[in-house]
């Protein structure tokens, strides 16, 4: 239902879905007014990352991603060692 939503956290996920902005709008009108979407993926600004660069995003794609839908980037916390913790907040 509409605004129920604390939190949601996608993690190595969100680069999957089919409907990526299909997707998070059906998350922002999930979330409360001061929600937010925890988005873990892993860096694709680094080369380092042994992991296949199709499952990676850079945080400025990211952060174009989620503008797009109506998100803005709150924090990204640099406690992974080779994933992306962004927060994003409705804007």
């Amino acid at each position: 239902p509409e605004n129920t939503v604390d939190k949601i956290i996608l993690v190595d996920v969100y680069h999957e879905f089919n409907y990526p902005y299909e997707m998070m709008q059906s998350i922002k009108k999930a979330l409360k007014p001061n929600g937010e979407v925890f988005l873990i993926e892993y860096r694709g600004e680094d080369f380092r990352v042994p992991i296949k660069e199709i499952h990676k995003m850079t945080e400025k794609q990211a952060i174009k991603e989620m503008k797009a839908v109506g998100f803005k980037l709150k924090q990204n916390i640099e406690n992974l060692p080779w994933q992306h913790c962004m927060i994003f907040i409705k804007s």
